[in-house]
């Protein structure tokens, strides 16, 4: 089922409904002890087993990750899958600064293209918006972009739903990228049906809530001081233990179809209508081998309410961000 290709938008840009989120391909100043190698063989696993989408980043190493999957992807049909990358992060004064303003974007997709060695993007997002830039200012320069074929999908990530409509103003959005998870179900009151009224994809990051979702956690774990998650409110009482009941209601429905817990919230995400395409990242070419394995997981539709019921208590709350934006 899963094999099927979903159309980003009001583009003619397709994928799987399962991509592969690289930060963790270059993303050095993300991550510790990265080794390129493994980021290469990471993207290139990725396309072996069916993956179509890939979503990288200027930050992500600043520039590196781009490099790398650029690096990787050169022995692929340029045309048998879609590149995503974003931008917004202006480090000319020496800090990082937030800049949505036509020439900056349009300077950092001409360095996405050189970084990734190709002569198009399949989708080029705003990473995060600035203070002052009106935003259908910036998609047009975005949308002058694409007349002259170096993207085909407009996307924005980690706007407001205000500020989505504001860009969306002459209907030149195509995708939406922001947090969204079973933990984290904040959008899918408001932001979620504007999507989907206005043909606009929407494609969710941190699907498996910092691995809180591939049920390999139990009540007994904790997180030194410089770990990420010990910062992280779904690692937190009393909303850790009522994750981890709902992931107990995953583990029987995921045994039925001899699959992992994470295969299994992947495959309710690729069945879920408000969701284009999911990007679990990984560290390892063997996640990246096991990601794949949802697409062939189909859930009966008790399965998928069973599921979306488990995690009630996560639709109710307005949970944040799991990561603090850049200002």
């Amino acid at each position: 089922m899963s094999h099927e290709l979903v159309t980003i938008g009001k583009s003619d840009v397709q994928a799987t409904a399962l991509g592969l989120g690289t930060n963790a391909v270059g993303g050095y100043n993300l991550f510790p002890n990265l080794k390129d190698d493994d980021g290469l063989k990471l993207v290139q696993t990725g396309l072996n087993h069916g993956i179509t989408l890939l979503d990288t980043a200027y930050v992500y190493g600043l520039g590196h990750s781009e490099e790398l999957v650029g690096q990787a992807m050169h022995d692929f049909d340029r045309h048998s899958f879609a590149l995503a990358t974003k931008g917004a992060q202006d480090f000319s004064s020496g800090e990082q600064v937030i800049n949505n303003t036509p020439e900056f974007l349009t300077a950092q997709v001409e360095a996405s293209l050189k970084r990734l060695n190709t002569d198009y993007l399949d989708i080029y997002y705003i990473h995060f918006p600035d203070k002052d830039t009106p935003k259908a200012e910036a998609v047009g320069a975005l949308q002058r972009l694409r007349e002259q074929g170096k993207i085909r999908a407009i996307g924005v990530s980690n706007f407001s739903l205000d500020q989505i409509k504001e860009a969306n103003a002459d209907g030149y959005v195509d995708v939406v990228e922001d947090e969204f998870s079973l933990l984290h179900q904040d959008h899918a009151v408001d932001m979620m049906p504007y999507l989907k009224d206005h043909h606009i994809s929407f494609v969710p990051y941190f699907p498996l809530a910092s691995g809180l979702l591939t049920g390999k956690y139990d009540q007994s774990v904790s997180f030194p001081a410089d770990d990420i998650r010990s910062q992280i409110s779904d690692f937190q009482e009393p909303r850790y233990s009522q994750a981890l009941a709902a992931i107990d209601q995953v583990r029987p429905i995921a045994q039925a179809h001899n699959a992992t817990v994470a295969q299994t919230v992947l495959a309710w995400y690729m069945q879920n209508p408000l969701i284009s395409v999911v990007i679990p990242g990984a560290k390892r070419a063997s996640q990246v081998e096991a990601n794949a394995q949802a697409l062939d997981v189909t859930l009966t539709s008790a399965e998928y309410q069973t599921i979306d019921q488990a995690f009630t208590k996560f639709k109710a709350v307005t949970s944040g961000k799991s990561l603090a934006d850049p200002d």
